[in-house]
């Protein structure tokens, strides 16, 4: 966010629950600043009551002076929401077990931490032109898609371009791994910025 002198964020919307994807909640002390107003967070009501209970301070009655200010606006993974008057198309996949909610937005749309995915849901998916796309490494994992596996998907929906992320460190180095992978699929990396259109 420093580095690429990001000022302003609308709206956060929450994945899931687990640690790595909601643990920068506190980070946004600085925009309710900027903003003068409460963050507003959508998310599932099981996620959002997981991070009330991980960020009670920011949550009780009586505020933890300099906590964050958040509120909680409530996703139903069947319906479709507007952030901003930016129509948002939830999108659920499977991380193991754990339910994960990804979005769409336009022609844009965002799935990390996943393994599979229902016909249902991946009809919502398809005519994406970029698709952003959670793949760990090359070794096939229990709740992450693996690159093979990645580009059997990507093949299903074919999008104009591809973004791999949420990338492990066993991924292998930038150029040589951008080299393997296909034409309008390469590895996202720091300070990527995509245009979002239609909605």
């Amino acid at each position: 966010m420093l580095r690429n002198d990001i000022r302003e964020v609308d709206a956060i919307l929450l994945t899931h629950e687990h640690n790595d994807h909601v643990i920068g909640l506190d980070d946004v002390r600085p925009f309710n600043f900027q903003s003068k107003r409460d963050m507003p967070i959508y998310a599932t009501p099981g996620v959002a009551a997981e991070v009330e209970q991980r960020f009670a301070y920011a949550f009780s009655e009586i505020r933890y002076p300099g906590a964050p200010s958040l509120r909680f606006f409530e996703i139903d993974k069947d319906h479709p929401f507007e952030v901003e008057d930016l129509p948002i198309l939830p999108i659920e996949v499977m991380h193991g077990n754990l339910p994960v909610l990804g979005f769409r937005v336009g022609d844009f749309t965002y799935l990390t931490d996943i393994k599979s995915i229902s016909d249902i849901e991946l009809g919502k998916v398809r005519g994406t032109k970029v698709l952003a796309l959670g793949v760990l490494h090359h070794t096939p994992h229990y709740s992450h898609l693996c690159v093979e596996e990645a580009l059997d998907l990507v093949q299903r929906i074919k999008p104009d371009q591809t973004w791999f992320i949420h990338i492990s460190h066993h991924m292998g180095l930038y150029e040589e791994v951008t080299a393997q992978l296909p034409d309008g699929v390469d590895l996202a990396y720091d300070g990527l910025s995509v245009t979002v259109s239609g909605g």
